[in-house]
């Protein structure tokens, strides 16, 4: 009987354990199992990021990533606060869906402003009252699991691929040197494909 108990318990404490613990899921598009796999690296509040998100990524997704030739991951790489906690509310669904992503990025000069970071906090709470998405932005900006998850994504970019500006470009797992527009991109992914 005592050892009936101990196993009990014990699948118990287990089971307890899984279901506590949930992992952050990466923002991807595209098909996760294509041969070649892309990470940008950026920061909400990078305005060459933002230009990245709005000139380059449109063709990249247009060419590339619905077509399952490739497979995009949005990194965080957040420069400053502002940037961490808008990084909190791209990943608060925890669904690995990049809307959020872009809605911050396509009205980033709507959001990101302001001399302290209430005031930014303030106009990020002002900008999702509109009502697109229904996320709780304090508990998104409070949640810990994600914010260790962003500033993971941080530390692994200094440590494996010496990271130190955004938006940075690693197409398998190698560092993109070229400045970043479309057509050096396609050239390069046209030869890996």
């Amino acid at each position: 009987m005592k050892k009936i108990f101990l196993i009990i318990l014990f699948s118990f404490i287990s089971f307890s354990s899984l279901s506590l613990e949930t992992k952050v899921k990466t923002i991807y598009e595209g098909n996760p199992d294509a041969e070649v796999q892309l990470i940008v690296y950026e920061s909400l509040t990078c305005g060459h990021c933002a230009d990245f998100h709005n000139d380059v990524y449109p063709e990249l997704k247009k060419n590339f990533i619905d077509t399952g030739l490739i497979k995009i991951e949005f990194r965080s790489f957040p420069l400053d606060l502002a940037a961490l906690n808008a990084s909190k509310i791209a990943h608060c669904k925890n669904d690995g869906k990049s809307d959020i992503l872009h809605y911050l990025f396509k009205n980033q000069k709507k959001w990101a402003k302001g001399k302290t970071i209430e005031e930014i906090n303030s106009n990020l709470l002002r900008f999702f009252e509109s009502g697109k998405y229904d996320i709780d932005i304090f508990k998104c900006i409070s949640n810990k699991e994600v914010e260790d998850h962003i500033l993971e994504d941080r530390i692994e970019a200094v440590k494996k691929f010496e990271l130190n500006s955004t938006p940075t470009l690693i197409i398998n797992n190698k560092k993109f040197d070229k400045p970043l527009k479309y057509k050096n991109i396609k050239k390069t992914l046209e030869k890996l494909i």
